[in-house]
């Protein structure tokens, strides 16, 4: 069956572009027809423009008819999250608490894709500053799952993976801490990638804070690589450019210490056809000539608790500032799990900070005895469309981050993709995690994966109509 426009990945409305097969504006209208019909059950999107997005397809069919394309991106309908700011609009942080001033200027990943001749038609939606792994939020509609409306899309880049699976478009880029990119991209099916710190440049920066593609197919996540990484003087994390092929072909693992991780050390238990599935993916890589070995665990429960103390304590630096009247505002959860680091000591603070440079040594000392990591991405099946987390208990606001956290602190790249469905049809990720620095190797290594497993066959965007509300 043929694809519909909105449908098609980058590389192949790229592809149709040069030849004269169809234009951006064809593929623009398609879409925005598409969304329409979509988007007032999926909650995906925030400011979406659909006029001004015909506009800028306008434009760029004019470019491609005459031969002169902008960027590697030209006429490609792409979003960002919302908490990456473009010029002129508000940055809401997904919370009723916040001002809303405009952003006087784009973000970097913006820019950049600005520059690629993206058309950027909206942002995705988020939960309030980012802080949850869900789709609620206090600001915006309810994110919702497409595979199953009455389930989660995760987040913090909730919109994103929901909106990736749904076909809005084939390129979207989010944000990661602790596991924002690649928890909703495992939950909605996509491939979500978190490159080395620094790799993409970012602003505002933080430790462990980095943003990554969410596509639909390895290819495409490929393709975004290279406007993103271009580099930007505002991030003082940022890595030195490297011109890097990210388009290269599939690598084989053939040769390759693949340590297989099923047991984060503490967190929520891995649901068994999670576990199955991740078992079924490592003997892939063992019948291409890998040598499969059990990876332990790096974090442990005095970690994790000493990090949610330290976010606690500096989310609360924030929250404290704002007037009672907007603090009321935040979300609920949010709220009561922000509260307790009124209480944190200094010295619990610096103590809980200190806990990511151990985890740091860990990842490290694990990476002496492997070349790569295969793990579940979450533990746990996707879950209830209006929880705050899979737990729904701001006293265990991480149980599902075991897997995905450590990768931020030591700063190495880590990528998921789809490895399965489980019996009720919720998607599985597997999470590749390669050496820091490394980001091409995970690049390759998910393209051989996606070739030898298969993608995704049919997305629940496709569909002429939202699957019913739940």
């Amino acid at each position: 069956m043929t694809k519909p426009l909105f449908a098609l990945d980058a590389t192949e409305m790229l592809a149709g572009y040069a030849t004269g097969a169809f234009t951006p504006t064809e593929v623009m209208r398609a879409l925005n027809a598409h969304i329409a019909r979509w988007e007032p059950t999926l909650g995906a999107l925030y400011l979406w423009r659909p006029e001004q997005a015909e506009a800028q397809a306008a434009a760029a069919t004019a470019r491609w008819r005459q031969g002169q394309p902008m960027g590697v991106l030209d006429g490609v309908p792409v979003t960002v999250k919302e908490l990456i700011a473009t010029a002129g609009d508000p940055v809401p942080l997904g919370t009723a608490a916040v001002d809303l001033s405009p952003a006087p200027a784009d973000a970097p990943c913006a820019a950049r894709l600005r520059e690629a001749g993206a058309i950027i038609f909206a942002k995705t939606t988020i939960p309030d500053y980012g802080m949850l792994s869900s789709g609620l939020s206090s600001f915006h509609t309810l994110a919702r799952n497409p595979w199953n409306l009455a389930t989660n899309p995760g987040g913090s880049s909730a919109g994103a993976s929901a909106a990736a699976a749904s076909c809005y478009g084939p390129i979207h880029v989010g944000t990661d801490i602790g596991g924002s990119v690649r928890l909703p991209a495992a939950w909605c099916g996509t491939v979500g990638f978190k490159p080395t710190l620094g790799r993409i440049p970012i602003d505002p920066y933080y430790t462990g804070r980095c943003a990554g593609p969410m596509t639909r197919g390895m290819a495409d996540a490929a393709l975004a690589m290279g406007p993103l990484t271009l580099p930007d003087s505002r991030d003082a994390t940022s890595l030195p450019y490297e011109a890097i092929a990210w388009s290269a072909a599939p690598l084989s693992p053939a040769g390759l210490r693949v340590g297989v991780m099923l047991d984060a050390g503490c967190g929520l238990a891995v649901d068994a056809e999670i576990a199955a599935a991740i078992e079924n993916a490592a003997s892939l890589f063992a019948r291409a000539g890998a040598t499969i070995v059990a990876a332990p665990p790096v974090l442990t429960r005095d970690i994790l608790d000493g990090i949610d103390l330290f976010w606690r304590a500096k989310f609360w630096d924030e929250v404290s500032r704002l007037p009672q009247a907007r603090r009321a505002r935040i979300l609920p959860y949010i709220l009561e799990w922000v509260s307790a680091g009124a209480h944190v000591t200094g010295v619990e603070a610096a103590r809980g900070f200190g806990g990511t440079f151990a985890l740091r040594q860990a990842c490290a000392a694990l990476f002496d005895t492997v070349d790569v990591v295969l793990s579940p991405t979450t533990p746990n099946l996707s879950f209830p469309a209006d929880w705050a987390s899979p737990t729904n208990d701001p006293a265990l606001p991480f149980e599902h981050c075991a897997f995905t956290l450590p990768w931020n602190m030591s700063e190495q790249p880590a990528l998921t993709l789809n490895c399965g469905f489980s019996h009720a049809g919720t998607p599985i990720g597997l999470q590749i995690v390669t050496r820091r620095f490394a980001d091409l190797q995970a690049i390759r290594l998910g393209r051989w994966f996606e070739r030898e497993y298969g993608r995704v066959p049919h997305w629940p965007g496709e569909s002429p109509q939202p699957p019913p509300f739940p």
